[in-house]
């Protein structure tokens, strides 16, 4: 419609007229002016839907897990990010000869002196040694401050000892930035010449504003000299699990409805060198036994968050492991080929043993001695980390190294490829491999918003008589740090595509998962889920993801559709729409998921033929006016979903908001 059709009219025009007509054509113009039509053929929906289509991936970046989901408050526990490589901020002081993130309180009344030998055991060797006088202080500011909440109970320990002469108690607190108000202390004392773990409880009083402008301070009681190898705090953690999680973040997570969780993931895997591998049997045990790496983005791992805490944390969330083995290929480039990794490959399978061996195996027992009788569910393990990098060709005998052992002892598995599959036959070709065989591939995709509309029917064309498809990194990357609504559009539609093809895809997993919002956590822009140490919030990708997994079927239904709309972006002619749609056949409810990429208001008229819908059902809808609107820790419900009626039936009409994600529950 045009309003060229008024300009015909009278000069001296009915203004009732003019101005109901006027009405109409907005309200055409807002509803759409075509008649786009989308029928669901429910008694063809026959192929399986994968049990883990939705699932979550995590690695050390962004402060994930220090500073992030580990719950653990304290930065340098062991006193040890000042070494292996880790660099000093010029600009940050600190006292000569003491550790970066341990500040004495008042520099005339202590003096600190960092060794790397000495300590309470090999795991920690460094040594705080610190020559205080009575009633000086050093304090530990945590991951851009210390979360203070009111009625938190914190636990923590001290592995300390006094020299000969010395006093032998602290005073522990928990304290504001400025020193004005204690939030709680408690005193530790029979410190002796030798190394002692001593535990302490703190807890807040009910009456305290939550904040994070506090810090955790030691207090000498006397003057003298005090060695301290390692500091731990923590608050409640999710499910009460010692050395746990923070519990937010898991909430949060349990929310999105995951049946898998990779890990550990990305370049955590790999490191930047052999001797920063994710080397699980270091992550295992007694977490003060374990030496903690640096990580591939400038800071040190505790590995407080282990093997078995990956693990738990997936069973928390109701999900299953997806493991990913290292390969013998490191960030650096550095690798060895397959007749130099038998060392890695028993390692991946002493680690596969770990997961799901009984009490008979040996490393079966000693998940049970690590807090774990039960074995974990494991269908799928992956061969490296993005080895599609190694310019070498090596990775055809480094995987099917790794395939032919782990097949022969645990044949049940499925593998995964971490390069595609021609590529691998080609390098194969070039180094004389011969026998491959290709289980599932994972395939990366970071794509600005566009590239995904384009691309949302890419797994439509692919070949069902291939290897099945993991999707084990993937993202629109527009908003900082966290993604705008415009992302999770494009999210939204690459989804739609991924659900339409859920018999080949065995999952998919959005990258990264996490992001410290603080000034110096972020190094990866456009991330799922934002915090900082007391508050988080989910990106309006992260809610879009939640829609999807909460509203899914176990058949995918095929869909014709007509004269449906198209739009302009970026300078080309994309579809407007991008739809999906499941079925239950145990509870017999149907599952349509419509993206409306455009800035105009759709109707679309849904026909369901060949079975039976509910007259009711809801719509659920995230929106937003603008496509750069966002979340942030100042405004985190600016973009969320909000659900409501929606008449259903054998053929019904949705009006679909402008920059929208939509679910039709029916």
């Amino acid at each position: 419609m045009n309003v060229v059709i008024l300009q015909q009219k009278s000069n001296l025009p009915n203004m009732k007229t003019t101005k109901t007509a006027l009405t109409t054509l907005m309200l055409m113009a807002a509803l759409g002016a075509n008649a786009q039509q989308l029928t669901l053929q429910l008694d063809k929906a026959q192929k399986a839907v994968s049990p883990t289509l939705y699932g979550i991936m995590t690695e050390e970046i962004n402060y994930s897990y220090e500073g992030g989901l580990y719950a653990q408050l304290l930065r340098d526990p062991s006193f040890r990010e000042d070494v292996n490589g880790q660099r000093r901020n010029p600009w940050t002081p600190w006292h000569s000869g003491g550790p970066k993130y341990w500040l004495a309180t008042d520099t005339l009344a202590s003096q600190l002196t960092l060794t790397q030998k000495g300590g309470y055991n090999r795991a920690n060797p460094a040594v705080l040694k610190w020559k205080a006088k009575a009633g000086a202080s050093i304090a530990n500011g945590g991951f851009w401050g210390v979360p203070i909440r009111a009625k938190e109970l914190y636990k923590g320990y001290v592995i300390a000892k006094a020299e000969k002469g010395s006093g032998a108690s602290f005073t522990l607190s928990l304290v504001s930035n400025d020193g004005k108000t204690v939030f709680a202390s408690t005193k530790i004392d029979g410190l002796g010449e030798n190394w002692q773990k001593k535990s302490f409880e703190l807890t807040v009083p009910e009456k305290v504003k939550a904040t994070k402008d506090a810090r955790f301070v030691i207090t000498a009681d006397n003057e003298g000299t005090y060695d301290l190898s390692k500091t731990v705090l923590f608050p409640e953690t999710f499910n009460n699990r010692p050395n746990g999680l923070r519990k937010d973040l898991m909430e949060m997570m349990c929310q999105m409805k995951p049946k898998f969780l990779r890990f550990p993931g990305g370049n955590y895997l790999e490191g930047n060198d052999f001797r920063n591998r994710f080397d699980w049997k270091r992550t295992i045990g007694d977490p003060d036994e374990r030496p903690g790496h640096m990580s591939p983005w400038g800071y040190r791992s505790t590995d407080g968050l282990g093997l078995l805490e990956f693990l738990e944390w997936a069973e928390d969330c109701g999900a299953e492991p997806i493991l990913a083995v290292f390969a013998g290929y490191t960030l650096s480039g550095d690798h060895l080929t397959a007749d130099y990794i038998d060392g890695f490959v028993q390692d991946a399978l002493d680690e596969i043993e770990y997961v799901t061996g009984g009490p008979e195996t040996k490393w079966g027992a000693q998940r049970v001695r690590d807090g774990h009788p039960q074995p974990f569910p494991l269908h799928y393990v992956e061969i490296g980390n993005e080895d599609f990098f190694d310019e070498s060709g090596s990775y055809a005998g480094r995987y099917k190294k790794l395939y032919d052992a782990i097949k022969a002892k645990y044949p049940q598995l499925q593998l995964i490829s971490t390069a595609d599959q021609k590529m691998v036959e080609r390098w194969a070709q070039e180094t004389g491999v011969s026998g491959l065989k290709f289980d599932v591939i994972d395939e990366h995709y970071y794509r600005s918003t566009g590239d995904m509309y384009a691309a949302a029917n890419q797994y439509d064309k692919y070949d069902r008589k291939g290897p099945k498809i993991f999707c084990g990194e993937w993202a629109a990357r527009e908003g900082k740090p966290t993604t705008n609504m415009n992302a999770a559009l494009g999210d939204a539609a690459w989804m739609t595509g991924m659900e339409r093809n859920a018999d080949l895809l065995i999952g998919h997993c959005y990258a990264p998962l996490f992001v410290n919002v603080s000034k110096g956590g972020m190094q990866w822009e456009s991330d799922l889920i934002g915090y900082d140490a007391l508050n988080a919030y989910g990106s309006p990708s992260y809610y879009a993801q939640c829609m999807f997994a909460q509203n899914v079927g176990n058949r995918i239904v095929p869909m014709t559709d007509k004269d449906m709309p198209t739009m302009e972006y970026e300078g080309k002619k994309l579809p407007q729409l991008y739809y999906s749609a499941t079925t239950d056949t145990q509870s017999g409810r149907t599952y349509l998921k419509v993206v409306n990429g455009g800035k105009t208001a759709q109707t679309l008229t849904v026909t369901v033929s060949g079975g039976k819908v509910a007259g009711k059902g809801t719509i659920t809808t995230l929106k937003a006016a603008k496509p750069e609107d966002t979340n942030s820790i100042d405004n985190p419900k600016h973009v969320v979903p909000v659900t409501a009626k929606q008449k259903t039936g054998k053929t019904f009409k949705v009006v679909l908001a402008p920059l929208s994600v939509n679910v039709i529950k029916m």
